[in-house]
């Protein structure tokens, strides 16, 4: 049986720490402290984390099948070796927008890698998909902050976070076109406190939804019906994913960015790592083929 108890991990101390995922290969975990332009790495043994610097923020990344890790960032997408600290640029499909900026993303069952963009205010931002060929194609359009996106086990589905309108949406996802269609409401979040932030999708279907502003991260199951609500220390949480060699644990990013003084001062755990250890384990991560 796994255990519901919240566990403090690891002092990252992220100003807006995001995007934990897992990495096979290295055992190790990665995210990112986007507001600092930073990627870490975590090893789940000790905790003990390392910082890599960039020249951009960056949203959100993938793993490559080549082991190094493709990204969205407020320039557009790219790649990033960390053995060599090489960044290089690939596409910038809002270019001519410099207060959006690319924020959640993740790579699907077919190895084709979604982000999408925010900006502080309005509801003009978009959904993109970046192909293996290094296509770029909009997916979806009127959006006010894209955040957390997942798959199903049997990978005919897609859910999908826009922040400001509190509600997660569910697609019928085509792994073999990559196209979506029929989006629909799955969990409308407006009567309840805090905001859905980050998720993703354990083997047995579920989804696992961080709430920033809500103190706490929830499990639905597959119909949207919530299953069990995990409360935080950290005013906001901002995502989670599995990790551990037998993807048994879940790993739990959070930021301090926007808390006063004092909320800083109640809450000194604000931008570290959490982990839970659930009854079912994760899914491993998808590669991005390009």
């Amino acid at each position: 049986m796994g255990s519901k108890e919240v566990l403090h991990f690891a002092s990252l101390g992220c100003q807006l720490g995001e995007g934990p995922l897992w990495h096979p290969g290295e055992k190790r975990l990665y995210g990112v402290d986007i507001e600092r332009r930073m990627i870490w790495r975590v090893d789940p043994i000790d905790g003990r984390s390392e910082q890599y610097a960039l020249p951009v923020q960056v949203g959100c990344l993938g793993l490559r099948v080549q082991d190094d890790f493709v990204l969205a960032t407020e320039h557009g997408f790219g790649f990033w070796q960390p053995t060599e600290g090489k960044w290089s640029p690939i596409e910038d499909p809002e270019a001519d927008r410099p207060q959006a900026r690319f924020n959640d993303g993740a790579v699907d069952p077919a190895g084709r890698f979604w982000a999408g963009t925010m900006t502080p205010k309005g509801f003009e931002n978009s959904l993109y998909r970046l192909d293996p060929d290094q296509s770029v194609h909009k997916m979806e359009t009127d959006i006010g902050i894209s955040n957390g996106i997942d798959w199903s086990p049997d990978g005919k589905t897609m859910y999908f976070t826009d922040s400001p309108r509190k509600v997660i949406y569910v697609y019928d996802y085509d792994p073999d076109s990559g196209e979506i269609e029929n989006r629909r409401t799955w969990v409308d979040s407006n009567e309840e406190a805090g905001v859905p932030d980050g998720l993703c999708v354990d083997s047995a279907g579920c989804i696992w939804s961080a709430r920033w502003d809500g103190w706490r991260i929830i499990r639905y199951d597959p119909q949207g019906q919530r299953m069990l609500d995990i409360p935080l220390p950290v005013q906001r949480p901002t995502s989670c994913a599995f990790g551990g060699t037998d993807l048994q644990t879940l790993f739990i990013t959070s930021a301090w960015s926007g808390l006063t003084k004092r909320e800083r001062h109640e809450q000194p755990f604000a931008g570290d790592l959490f982990i839970v250890q659930p009854d079912e384990p994760g899914q491993e991560p998808n590669r991005f083929k390009g």
